[in-house]
């Protein structure tokens, strides 16, 4: 269902807010933390930073100008099948201050554009095409999920907010897309998420009598979908079957399917709201 004006400024407002979280964090970092690796192979807290400033600048392009969007994906793809690692590669040496100005004015300069061309507008992707209120969900699942890894770099908790809604939907709306990704056939059975909100209010997804369920935190289901953690070092439960495959391959991002965390990487650790701090039975 489309957004309209008034809920899309409320998700331009989260993508802001996530962003200016993240600049927060990284503001001040001395130069050796912005070196440091990250739980992603052979991307450091720098690499994460570059990501976000380049695709967003990629995303404003494709709204401002489709022909040079199109001739930029097309040389990045030419380079190789590593063409997003080499995107960090050949900005290595930029420093961290630039980088991070950079990432502040790319997420700015995508915020206007969006707010401009308004919810229904479209543009071309690395596959089918987007409106804007998907361009924005995207981003802010991304600043979410690579944010995540910058916290986990540094030893910090990621401010639980509500906002992590938009990423708990977007895993939920790519479940038939992260099964054809790993080349399966994606089940034509309905599940029924239940999930406690950082606020503590109970998000559903699906029929209320489906017997495929999936219950915990949003924070757990937001870190699974975005391959941030195992399944099995969160608290969520799934029924046998369907739900529990789904957890197996979910993936809330574009692109080739990702071989996520391993299992007890993050086991003991915390991860944020508990379900069970929260009554969840």
């Amino acid at each position: 269902m489309a957004l309209d004006d008034e809920r899309f400024a409320s998700l331009l407002r989260d993508l802001e807010a996530e962003s200016d979280d993240l600049v927060a964090v990284a503001s001040g970092l001395p130069a050796p933390q912005w070196a440091l690796g990250t739980p992603a192979e052979s991307w450091s807290v720098h690499d994460q930073v570059v990501h976000l400033a380049y695709f967003g600048d990629l995303a404003t392009l494709g709204f401002t100008d489709p022909h040079a969007f199109r001739a930029s994906t097309e040389a990045l793809r030419a380079t190789g099948p590593d063409w997003v690692d080499q995107v960090n590669e050949q900005r290595r040496a930029l420093p961290p201050e630039a980088t991070l100005r950079w990432f502040a004015d790319s997420r700015a300069t995508l915020g206007r554009v969006l707010a401009k061309v308004g919810p229904g507008a479209r543009t071309a992707w690395f596959g089918p095409s987007m409106s804007a209120a998907s361009c924005a969900t995207a981003r802010l699942m991304e600043t979410w999920a690579h944010g995540q890894d910058i916290y986990d770099a540094l030893g910090l908790e990621h401010p639980l907010t509500d906002r992590v809604r938009h990423v708990c939907h977007l895993g939920v709306i790519t479940r038939e897309f992260a099964f054809t990704q790993r080349g399966l056939q994606a089940p034509r059975v309905a599940v029924r998420l239940e999930l406690i909100a950082p606020s503590g209010e109970c998000w559903t997804w699906g029929p209320a009598d489906a017997a495929d369920r999936v219950t915990g935190t949003a924070n757990d289901f937001a870190l699974v979908v975005t391959q941030r953690r195992h399944r099995a070092d969160t608290s969520l439960r799934a029924t046998p079957g369907t739900a529990e495959e789904w957890l197996r391959v979910a993936q809330a991002f574009a692109g080739a399917a990702g071989t996520g965390r391993s299992p007890g990487t993050f086991r003991g650790q915390h991860t944020g709201q508990s379900a069970a701090d929260e009554g969840w039975q």
